[in-house]
C-alpha cells in the first residue's frame, strides 16, 4: 500500500530537540529562532528532510510554524489541525496559538526586548520576513539572518538524505505544449515585465515549464531544483545529478543547459547588471540577497509560470475530465463496498482508506495518491484534516457518519474528492446539517460570475445556508489544483481570506464546504471544477463565467432532506446524478452499475 498509518513523530520531540536547538542557538549568539513549516522551495508537502518543524514538535500538519526562544517555545497551526496540534505536541514545551487570528507576527510583537531573534534566509520569502520584521520592531526586537541553520545543525546525522527520485518526461499528449514553446511564451512574459531573466524557485513551475516530472515529493509529482529562464527562451536547470536520466538531456533540447546546484551561486554572480525577475512571494530571501550582492537589479514580479500553469489548456482539461471519469468508476465501485460489505462489518479507518486505495490501483492508470487518504469514522471526521494514524484509528459506527477525502495522480490529471456517508439510518439533525452543506455546495457549483471576480468574494455564496443557521466551519472552500500536479496549487482559491486573483478560464478549483460537530462527527462535500469561458446569460447584459464540474460520484440520497432543497436545487441533483451515471455507469460491472442507478434516481 502506498499510503502509511504509522506515527513518525510524538510527543516526546520537543522535550527532546528543544536543548539541542537551543545549544546551538547560543554557540550563534541568538535568543530566539524562526521554524517556518515551508522549506528552501517553499513546499506545502514536504520531503522527510526539510520537515523541520514536525523534528522540533511533533507537529505533521501541512501548515504552521514555531518560535523557540531560550526560555520558552511556540507552535502555531490553522482551524484544520486545532485538535491535530495538540495531540502531537506537548503542551508543557510548547505554547499552542493560531497560525491565522494573530499567528506569529503577533507573538514577536511581545517578544522579550532587544532580544536577537534569528531565521535561515533560505526558507522565508521577503513578503513573510517583512512582516515579521515589522512586529519584531514593535518589541525592539532584531531577527538576524544566519548562514548556519542550528536546527539543521542540531538534527546532525540523523537527518534524512535529500531525496533524489530520477526526473522524467511529462509528454506533450499529456502537457498540451511543448516545452520550448512555453519557455518562448514565459520568455515573453519576462520581457515584458521590463526584465532579461528570470530565476524560478518553485518546484511545480520547474516541472510545468520543462515538462518534466519527479518524485522529490510525497503524493506530488515535483522535481526539487531551481532555474534560470533567459527572455530568449534560453534556460540553466539546477538539478542534484543523481536526479538526471541518460534520456532527460535530450528531452530538454539544445536551450537548456543542466547543472548542478553547488553551482547557482556563481550563475547568480553572473547576473551583474542585469534586470532579474523573481518571486517575493514565493521564491526565498537567500535569493534576493544574492541577486543584490552580485549588482542585478531585482525586479519584483509573481512568478511568471503562475497564471499559465494554474489556467490549463484544452488538453489538459480534457486529460483532467478523463482521469476525473476513471477515478469516478472507482470511487463507485467504492461508495457501493461502503453502502454494501462495510455496512455490515463495521471496518475500521484503515480498512477503508485501503479499500479506496485498491479500487484506485485497479484502474491501472494510478500514479500516486494526490494526498493521504483522510477517513475519519464518527468524531474523527470532525478533524478537516485527519489522517488515521494506529494511535487514533476508530471503527465505522452505525448511527454515525463516515467521512472520506482522497485523490489520485495520474499522468492526465490531479483527482480530489471527498463524499461523506451514513453508517445506518442518519438521524433528522445529520440529514439536516449533510443538506445545508449540499445547499452551499450547489450555489458554488451553479454561480455565474463576471470577469474579475476573486474567489474570495463567491466564498460565502458556500457558507450562506449555513450562516442563516448560526453555523460556519474554519477552512476554505475551494483550492485549485494542478494538472498531473499539486492538489493544492495558487494563485487561485475560493476563501474568507482575501485574495485579489481573479478567477480565469481553465483555472480548476475545489467545491468542498463543510460542517464539524467536535466529538461526534463531520460532513463534507468536495469536487473539483473548472471555470468556464464567460458566456451571454439569457436576457443579460455582460457575459459570465462558470463552472463545469470535473468530478463524478454519487451523494449519499440517505442524507438529503429534499424538503429543504428547493426546486432548482433538486433540479441540480438530479441533473448532477445523472451525469454521473452517464459517465461512470458504462465502466461499471452489472452489480455495482444497479447500485448507481439506485444512488442516481431522481430524488
Amino acid at each position: 500500500m502506498r499510503q502509511s498509518f504509522d506515527e513518525t513523530t510524538d510527543p516526546s520531540f520537543g522535550e527532546k530537540h528543544l536543548p539541542l536547538v537551543r545549544a546551538r542557538m547560543a554557540e550563534q549568539g541568538l535568543d530566539g529562532w524562526l521554524v517556518p513549516h515551508e522549506d528552501e522551495h517553499q513546499n506545502e508537502y514536504l520531503p522527510e528532510a526539510n520537515d523541520r518543524l514536525a523534528w522540533l514538535t511533533g507537529f505533521t500538519g501541512s501548515a504552521g510554524a514555531g518560535v523557540v526562544l531560550m526560555d520558552r517555545a511556540a507552535v502555531f497551526a490553522d482551524g484544520r489541525y486545532t485538535v491535530q496540534v495538540r495531540a502531537q505536541v506537548d503542551a508543557a514545551q510548547f505554547e499552542i496559538l493560531d497560525l491565522v487570528e494573530g499567528g506569529v507576527p503577533a507573538w514577536l510583537e511581545r517578544a522579550p526586548r532587544g532580544a536577537v531573534i534569528g531565521y535561515d534566509p533560505r526558507l522565508h520569502s521577503p513578503d513573510a520576513l517583512a512582516t515579521l520584521k515589522r512586529a519584531a520592531a514593535k518589541a525592539d526586537a532584531v531577527l538576524r539572518p544566519v548562514d548556519v541553520n542550528p536546527l539543521d545543525q542540531a538534527w546532525g546525522d540523523a537527518r534524512p538524505a535529500q531525496p533524489t527520485a530520477p526526473v522524467v518526461s511529462h509528454e506533450e499528449r499529456y502537457a498540451g505544449e511543448g516545452a520550448a514553446s512555453k519557455r518562448a511564451r514565459i520568455g515573453r512574459a519576462i520581457a515584458e515585465k521590463g526584465a532579461e531573466v528570470a530565476v524560478l524557485t518553485a518546484p511545480a513551475s520547474i516541472a510545468w515549464l520543462f515538462n518534466v516530472r519527479g518524485g522529490d515529493v510525497i503524493r506530488t509529482p515535483l522535481p526539487l531544483g531551481q532555474a534560470l529562464l533567459n527572455a530568449d527562451g534560453r534556460a540553466r536547470l539546477f538539478l542534484d545529478p543523481r536526479k538526471v536520466t541518460n534520456e532527460l538531456p535530450g528531452w530538454l533540447g539544445e536551450d537548456v543547459t543542466l547543472q548542478s546546484p553547488d553551482t547557482i551561486e556563481a550563475a547568480l554572480a553572473e547576473l551583474k547588471g542585469r534586470r532579474v525577475l523573481i518571486d517575493p512571494a514565493q521564491s526565498s530571501a537567500w535569493w534576493f540577497d544574492r541577486l543584490e550582492a552580485a549588482g542585478a537589479t531585482v525586479v519584483r514580479a509573481m512568478d511568471p509560470c503562475a497564471l499559465p500553469r494554474a489556467c490549463k489548456n484544452p488538453v489538459e482539461i480534457e486529460g483532467s475530465r478523463q482521469a476525473h471519469i476513471r477515478d469516478g468508476a472507482a470511487l463507485a465501485r467504492f461508495l457501493h463496498w461502503v453502502d454494501t460489505v462495510a455496512q455490515e462489518t463495521l471496518p475500521d479507518e484503515r480498512q477503508v482508506a485501503e479499500a479506496l486505495e485498491r479500487f484506485r490501483e485497479a484502474t491501472g492508470a494510478l500514479k500516486d495518491l494526490s494526498f493521504d487518504t483522510i477517513a475519519g469514522a464518527g468524531p474523527n471526521g470532525a478533524l478537516p484534516h485527519y489522517k488515521p494514524v494506529t494511535r487514533t484509528i476508530r471503527r465505522m459506527e452505525r448511527g454515525s457518519l463516515l467521512l472520506v477525502d482522497g485523490g489520485g495522480q495520474y499522468l492526465d490529471g490531479t483527482t480530489d474528492v471527498t463524499r461523506t456517508v451514513a453508517v445506518g439510518e442518519p438521524d433528522a439533525d445529520q440529514r439536516r446539517m449533510f443538506t445545508l452543506v449540499l445547499k452551499g455546495h450547489v450555489a458554488m457549483a451553479t454561480v455565474r460570475f463576471p470577469a474579475g471576480t476573486t474567489g474570495h468574494q463567491l466564498d460565502a455564496l458556500a457558507r450562506l445556508p449555513m450562516w442563516m443557521a448560526g453555523l460556519d466551519y474554519d477552512h476554505g472552500t475551494g483550492h485549485g489544483v494542478g494538472s498531473y500536479l499539486g492538489v493544492h496549487e495558487g494563485p487561485q482559491r475560493i476563501a474568507k481570506l482575501v485574495n485579489t486573483q481573479p478567477l480565469l478560464t481553465g483555472m480548476i478549483l475545489s467545491n468542498e464546504p463543510g460542517y464539524y460537530r467536535e466529538g461526534h462527527w463531520g460532513i463534507r462535500i468536495e469536487t473539483l471544477q473548472v471555470v468556464t469561458p464567460p458566456e451571454p446569460v439569457p436576457g443579460g447584459e455582460r457575459p459570465m463565467h462558470g463552472f463545469e464540474q470535473l468530478t463524478f460520484a454519487p451523494l449519499d440520497r440517505r442524507l438529503i432532506d429534499v424538503d429543504l432543497l428547493t426546486a432548482g436545487e433538486r433540479a441540480y441533483v438530479d441533473v448532477y446524478h445523472a451525469e454521473t451515471l452517464a459517465k461512470v455507469g458504462p465502466l461499471l460491472d452489472a452489480g455495482v452499475r444497479a447500485w448507481l442507478e439506485r444512488q442516481c434516481a431522481p430524488l
